[in-house]
């Protein structure tokens, strides 16, 4: 019998390591892609299920709303429940609600099934994070892992529009919802193939879900994104609109009133105070808020003004995906040289240079001579700032409240989207019907996608004067991510030290 050779002995737990992170971040994916794979097929989904224009934005707003609202029930539930267990369910609902929705043949079949997706994408999304948290002990095997996150997160939006226009023009609607749930059932096998149970302490007594405050926020930010999105087509001052955001503020209140009662809340306090997360979930507001803008706006650009077809709108999204996926490689290599802070704010001063450059786009441009350049900063600067954003929110945390702050994370980035989107809207619309009626309609359109792409500059400046806050609380750590419990040894690294 011979020993095994010690490059052997280390190369199975890196193997099993990186197929681990790989499943993880094939969930976080299939969640993005199906926030966007839905953009380009809307007209065709409208022809094929009889949907009034009205209801074709609640294809996309059914999805968004259920997960938006329920990403902070869906965080508490995995650190309560078990991290892989919530992440399994969370995917296998995910799956058989998008198959039901390539099968729909009614608009409330449709919608039903959007929103059973969108019920699933919020437990995914904080239980994997959390799970990527738990198993990459600090120092460059997180980096690497949230570079990882963060290339996956941002491509995903990208890829989303690609797929969805290729689907679209070739098999046909339906697989554009056949595809993301095909995508989510191989991704759960993954999970239940690679990813380890939770340990013992993670899923033995724990305090109940706090069911009071899970219904009052819950039913707050779905009043409120509800709001949001109606504004956008039918005003700000619509009694509708005006009636959602009251009901918003009441239900956000009581949320507050209940939550310092609790002994075991939803969102504890302690969450938001504790080392930079809660300065860190205010600029991925922001982000969130420029980062939907940019995958709504500048798919329009190109097909009612530019004239391209849904294909090669989604085939120009590559470029951004993959200055994405380079942004985000490059994030843990430049904190350890600049600083995260430094990092962050380079990251955000690139995403401003390319939507300023986004700014002055013109109504008879090309592609590559006017969105190419744009488009590359925008994709690595997003990549940069994600990844820091994420590591500063879920880090220095408690081990037993790590999957409540991935929720709050992705809801900041939600609902920050959604605003920043009404608020782009508005603007944009205003800025169009303000244009010279002398003006081609294609002209008209172009004043409108130039102002939400300046303002979506200037919200990324408000968020580099946010960072300070982030230097006075954060840890001095080169990643910016404070220790959390150590990995199991078969997912730990060789070279790891105690």
């Amino acid at each position: 019998m011979y020993a095994t050779p010690p490059d052997r002995q280390s190369a199975a737990p890196a193997a099993t390591a990186t197929a681990t992170l790989a499943a993880l971040a094939a969930a976080q994916f299939a969640v993005t892609l199906s926030t966007s794979i839905v953009n380009v097929a809307l007209p065709a989904v409208r022809d094929g299920v009889g949907l009034s224009d009205a209801g074709m934005s609640w294809v996309v707003n059914a999805y968004g709303l259920a997960f938006g609202a329920l990403l902070l029930l869906g965080g508490r539930a995995a650190d309560l429940l078990g991290r892989r267990r919530v992440l399994t369910s969370g995917l296998a609902l995910f799956a058989v609600a998008a198959v039901a929705a390539g099968l729909a043949s009614a608009p409330w079949m449709l919608v039903t099934a959007r929103t059973a997706q969108g019920v699933g994408a919020a437990a995914i999304a904080p239980a994997a994070l959390s799970l990527v948290m738990r198993l990459h002990p600090p120092g460059p095997a997180r980096a690497r892992a949230l570079g990882v996150w963060g290339a996956v997160s941002g491509a995903g939006g990208a890829a989303g529009v690609l797929l969805g226009g290729i689907l679209t023009e070739g098999p046909g609607w339906p697989w554009v919802f056949h595809a993301s749930g095909i995508g989510a059932a191989v991704v759960l096998a993954a999970t239940v193939r690679l990813v380890p149970a939770d340990p013992k302490e993670d899923t033995g007594s724990r305090p109940r879900l706090d069911v009071v405050g899970s219904l009052t926020v819950t039913s707050g930010l779905v009043a409120l994104v509800y709001g949001l999105t109606a504004a956008g087509r039918v005003g700000w001052t619509d009694p509708l609109v005006l009636g959602s955001f009251g009901a918003a503020a009441v239900l956000l209140a009581l949320f507050v009133r209940v939550e310092r009662r609790r002994p075991a809340p939803l969102l504890p306090s302690r969450l938001l105070t504790r080392g930079a997360v809660g300065p860190a979930n205010l600029v991925m507001a922001l982000l969130g808020a420029v980062w939907v803008g940019l995958f709504f706006f500048l798919p329009l650009y190109q097909q009612q003004v530019l004239g391209v077809g849904s294909l090669e709108a989604g085939l120009s999204q590559l470029p951004l995906a993959a200055a994405n996926m380079i942004g985000s490689g490059l994030a843990p290599v430049l904190a350890r040289r600049l600083g995260p802070i430094r990092t962050l704010l380079a990251g955000l001063a690139v995403q401003a240079a390319g939507f300023l450059w986004l700014a002055r786009i013109p109504s008879e441009g090309t592609f590559l001579v006017h969105l190419l350049g744009p488009v590359l900063l925008v994709g690595a600067g997003l990549g940069v700032a994600f990844v820091q954003l994420t590591g500063s929110a879920v880090g220095g945390v408690e081990p037993a409240d790590a999957g409540l702050a991935g929720g709050l994370v992705n809801t900041t980035r939600q609902i920050g989207g959604a605003v920043g989107l009404a608020v782009l809207g508005t603007l944009a619309a205003a800025r169009t019907a303000a244009a010279s009626p002398d003006l081609p309609h294609t002209a008209a359109l172009t004043e409108g996608y130039r102002g939400a792409f300046l303002l979506s500059a200037a919200v990324l400046g408000v968020g580099a004067a946010l960072t300070p806050l982030l230097a006075r609380r954060a840890r001095p750590a080169p990643e910016s991510v404070p220790a959390t419990p150590p990995a199991p040894a078969a997912l730990r690294p060789s070279n790891r030290t105690h």
